[in-house]
């Protein structure tokens, strides 16, 4: 069997298709609304009349390059690709105007490859105990879940915990557009049939850092739009840096093989997760937001760290760990696959390839990322007009080519021009968009809760483990920051 697979994986067809998924997807991630779940969508059909294997690497590597490239414009003019690159945005863009864009874009291919392959590892050994912990999570789950990440609004927040809370709950208010879930009656459309699907947080994530950016450069002082240093400076870490990102690398790739195995959870929840949490225990929390090397190797090695995850429930139990991987369980059952529980035993082969693929895509876009990145950087050195005009057509196509939509460029605009308000007003975007994400979620999941507790005992609640667990740890998050500030200014006075 060890012969077929690798028989498989170094087939010339095979690793060239790779190479041509690596790029497509590092195209399509690199413009913003253009997601990864798109470019498999729309690319899924070409591949139907290649080998299986050639297919499947194709696809793969799709997904894995653009997450992966979601960072760089994030990087470079503070415009997230995707939704999982919102974080890379506050610490690479800091970075990039401090003289070390290269170094960011380095950091963002190196660690975005590095959790790939770990969370593949992860696949690899364990994933029938990581798919019953996934299986494990239900309605109550989700919700606290969904708890624990609207907790991350304080850390999220910046100098302000009352604004990043405003805006948080303006979020949430946004979050409630379109039908009910449980009912299907219309929530604050005022007859407008264009709303009834709600306004999707891409749209929006794109106006307030793409176009917000631009109008805040726009009409900013000379200085600041001096501000971003024009020097490339060096790609790869030295050890000094990568011993300051050890810690929060190893316990981002455990953490995202966990939330990328639970359905629906994807890389924007964990990368919000573990840069919040990896900045709790953090000596220097004081960097984060200001081009800490954490933070970014947080944000990057949970992009791409939830992809094991996500593959490890659909192989293994036939449900997506997320949308690429739901579309990815059509293109097995048209090869004629089922993935489900019989899945390693019926098709052995296929399914090792399936991961010396994931390997393979990893490797791809590390080397891809490392010597594209003096092509990326090069951006830094274009006329900030030309720069702006660029991100503002991209922002606009990417918003369309969300749902063919002219609403989503509309709500696009408008959001540009709020997030150009919010930004003069020193508002954080991170709780608006971490409200409209988790909104849904939580909703959905307490009145499913609700309307299975048939009897209203909050036994139902306490008797669940996850649900208690996650409860705790949303509570401690919250509180614990104000006791310790607390005890310090009472241990201050005292002194």
């Amino acid at each position: 069997m060890i012969g077929i697979v690798i028989e498989n994986l170094l087939n010339p067809q095979v690793l060239l298709f790779l190479l041509l998924g690596t790029l497509v997807g590092s195209f399509i991630g690199a413009l913003p609304g253009l997601s990864a779940t798109m470019g498999v969508a729309l690319l899924i059909p070409m591949t139907y009349w290649l080998e299986p294997e050639a297919g499947l690497a194709m696809l793969i590597a799709i997904y894995c390059s653009a997450i992966f490239a979601g960072g760089v414009p994030a990087i470079l003019v503070n415009t997230p690709g995707t939704p999982a690159s919102m974080t890379t945005a506050f610490d690479g863009y800091a970075m990039t105007q401090k003289g070390q864009g290269k170094l960011a874009l380095g950091i963002n291919a190196i660690y975005s490859a590095l959790g790939g392959i770990i969370s593949t590892f992860f696949l690899l050994i364990l994933a029938k105990p990581i798919a019953s912990f996934a299986l494990s999570f239900g309605p109550p789950e989700y919700f606290a879940l969904a708890i624990f990440g609207l907790a991350m609004m304080v850390s999220v927040s910046g100098q302000s915990v009352v604004k990043g809370l405003m805006i948080g709950f303006i979020g949430l208010f946004i979050s409630t557009i379109g039908l009910d879930s449980m009912t299907g009656n219309p929530r604050f459309t005022f007859g407008n049939v264009d709303l009834l699907e709600g306004i999707s947080f891409i749209p929006i994530m794109i106006g307030l850092f793409g176009i917000g950016e631009v109008l805040y450069q726009i009409t900013s002082s000379e200085e600041v739009k001096e501000k971003t240093k024009k020097t490339i400076g060096r790609l790869i870490p030295n050890k000094k840096e990568r011993k300051e990102m050890r810690k929060p690398f190893w316990f981002s790739s455990l953490t995202s093989v966990f939330i990328g195995a639970i359905p629906g959870a994807g890389g924007d929840i964990a990368s919000i997760v573990n840069w919040e949490q990896t900045k709790k225990f953090s000596k220097n929390k004081k960097k984060y937001g200001n081009g800490s090397l954490e933070g970014l190797s947080a944000s990057a090695t949970s992009n791409n760290g939830v992809i094991g995850g996500a593959f490890t429930t659909m192989l293994t139990l036939g449900i997506p760990g997320d949308s690429v991987t739901a579309i990815l369980i059509g293109a097995l059952m048209v090869y004629g696959m089922q993935p489900g529980p019989e899945f390693f035993a019926t098709n052995p082969e296929f399914g090792y390839t399936i991961i010396g693929l994931l390997f393979l895509a990893n490797l791809f876009l590390l080397i891809l990322g490392l010597l594209g990145a003096n092509l990326f950087s090069k951006v830094l050195l274009i006329k900030q007009e030309i720069v702006w005009v660029s991100v503002i057509i991209f922002c606009i196509i990417g918003s369309y080519a969300l749902n063919n939509s002219l609403l989503d460029v509309w709500i696009m605009l408008v959001s540009g021009v709020l997030g150009y308000i919010l930004k003069k007003l020193n508002f954080p975007f991170g709780p608006l968009i971490l409200a409209l994400i988790l909104g849904p979620i939580l909703e959905d999941n307490l009145r499913r809760s609700f309307s299975l507790n048939t009897d209203g005992s909050l036994v139902y609640f306490t008797s669940r483990p996850i649900f208690m667990i996650l409860i705790i740890i949303s509570f401690l998050s919250l509180f614990l920051p104000l006791v310790k500030k607390y005890w310090s200014f009472y241990k201050g006075r005292k002194s």
